[in-house]
């Protein structure tokens, strides 16, 4: 969450609409996904279902103040996230139930690749942080096929073996580094 912060907060007014290594979405587009995302935590990690949820998060999330938006969504997510025992929830999620702890590794890896997206898109500094690469590397390589094959990510994009991990994770989920 802090990788995707920290481009967020560097966004001026005039790139809102400039395109994103992400197919047809803008800085704007891309924004309002995670801001969606986070929007949705704080309600499935206390219990509800997608139905109970319903279309509340459809749409523009973003309003007249992005920013103001991205750092409201973050913080309750936050906040939902390190409730007691939150990890040890089971969450519903569009395929099911799922234990909290993958859907805080399919936040993580949205919130890391997207950082990278964000960063591309506005040209500031691109590098994440290699730990939470590597973490999300290994969670994201067992399973990267299924995650190409479900569209969620663009078929992996070739590169050598001696690159760095950044770069392996961001090839893997179909970016040119």
């Amino acid at each position: 969450m802090t990788e995707f912060d920290s481009r967020v907060r560097q966004v001026r007014p005039e790139q809102w609409d400039w395109d994103t290594p992400c197919k047809e979405w803008s800085v704007h587009d891309l924004v309002n996904h995670l801001v969606r995302e986070q929007l949705w935590a704080p309600e499935l990690l206390a219990g509800c279902t997608i139905e109970q949820v319903g279309d509340r998060f459809d749409g523009d999330q973003l309003g007249d103040d992005p920013l103001h938006s991205w750092v409201l969504a973050a913080a309750a997510a936050r906040e939902a996230w390190i409730a007691p025992k939150a990890l040890q929830k089971t969450v519903h999620l569009s395929y099911g139930k799922a234990a909290a702890a993958e859907y805080g590794w399919q936040m993580t890896t949205d919130l890391a690749v997207h950082a990278w997206d964000l960063a591309r898109a506005i040209g500031a500094d691109e590098r994440i942080d290699p730990d939470l690469a590597e973490a999300v590397l290994d969670y994201i390589a067992p399973n990267a096929e299924a995650w190409a094959a479900s569209g969620l990510f663009d078929p992996p994009v070739p590169v050598p073996d001696d690159v760095d991990t950044q770069t392996r994770l961001i090839a893997l989920l179909g970016r040119t580094p």
